[in-house]
């Protein structure tokens, strides 16, 4: 059951928008270049895509009048990302929307002087997309899934829906993002009486030993702290949780869908309408130098309560009532 309302993309896949004939000559036509990490027939980027347009649409932006837009889909192959950053470039837009971190090093390969707006990056500062979250100094600003302080809301949701629980894993990322993740959350653990161990996500074979030897002991969950490496193997996280009987946490609602428990993390389609405000600055003249880097406003809690049964779980009233989307 999804509690809000998200815009589609009208017709799905459009690859681009050409030029309307009865655009006003008199009115300069503006490009904009979309690289997606994904295939045309992902809803939820479709979804995020058309959440950002009709945002422009209301900054008074038509496609076709003044606006066109060059969309690329492509697809979370590294290679296929590599290409179509090279081909949004060499169209000279005036700005591109960059979705997550896996478009990023392609992209600023491609052009250090496109303006690029991101959406949803894990930590921009780190991966050296820019200088500064406050004076982001290059081509590159836009939007951060986290703010880290807010890491320590997993294991207090955590503890709410199995209270039980008494060991947390953490499953991140080694790198600068996932140790604040992580510190945030191992501050919070002696006043849940929780204690609070770091898992390297490095590859498959090390997930699935790491989370079978933790689930020898009893009374313990899991929090998937935000990376690229919990994306890429969401699948055999979300699988392994459910064989060892694990609850589990996770930063974002798209884990729910495929079957987690429970997420509390940022508003995705938020962050992309936000991140057309930003386009919408760039176009009127702003640099993306002085614009700074901006954390989430807008969380969401998702809950999937055949999970919850399938793991034992009786939801409490407190964390149903706060579910933002409910999967029954």
């Amino acid at each position: 059951m999804r509690r809000r309302e998200f815009i589609s993309l009208l017709g799905g896949a459009a690859v681009a928008w050409p030029l309307a004939a009865h655009a006003q000559r008199n009115e300069r036509m503006r490009r904009i270049g979309v690289l997606l990490p994904a295939t045309a027939d992902d809803t939820m980027s479709q979804t995020r895509v058309g959440a950002f347009l009709q945002e422009l649409a209301l900054l008074d932006w038509t496609i076709g009048r003044n606006l066109r837009i060059d969309v690329r889909w492509a697809s979370p192959n590294a290679n296929a990302i590599r290409r179509h950053a090279a081909e949004l470039v060499s169209l000279t837009p005036d700005v591109i929307l960059a979705a997550g971190d896996s478009t990023m090093p392609a992209l600023l390969q491609a052009t250090r002087t496109i303006p690029i707006v991101f959406s949803a990056v894990i930590d921009p500062v780190a991966n050296r997309y820019v200088d500064s979250l406050a004076r982001p100094g290059g081509n590159a600003t836009g939007f951060m899934i986290a703010d880290y302080s807010m890491s320590g809301k997993w294991l207090d949701l955590l503890k709410e829906i199995a209270p039980g629980v008494t060991r947390a894993a953490v499953i991140r990322d080694a790198t600068q993002s996932g140790a604040a993740q992580f510190d945030a959350i191992q501050a919070m653990a002696p006043s849940l009486r929780v204690e609070a161990n770091p898992v390297n996500t490095r590859d498959a074979y090390e997930i699935r030993r790491d989370i079978a030897a933790f689930a020898r002991s009893p009374n313990g969950g899991l929090i998937i702290s935000a990376s690229l490496a919990a994306i890429r193997y969401r699948e055999l996280i979300i699988a392994l949780a459910v064989r060892h009987k694990l609850p589990a946490v996770y930063w974002a609602s798209f884990f729910v869908t495929s079957g987690g428990l429970v997420s509390y993390g940022p508003d995705l389609i938020d962050q992309y309408r936000r991140a057309a405000r930003y386009v919408d600055r760039i176009l009127k003249g702003e640099e993306p130098a002085d614009m700074p880097v901006q954390a989430p406003t807008r969380y969401e809690l998702a809950l999937n309560l055949k999970t919850a049964k399938a793991l034992g779980l009786t939801v409490p009233p407190s964390v149903l009532g706060r579910a933002d989307e409910v999967i029954e």
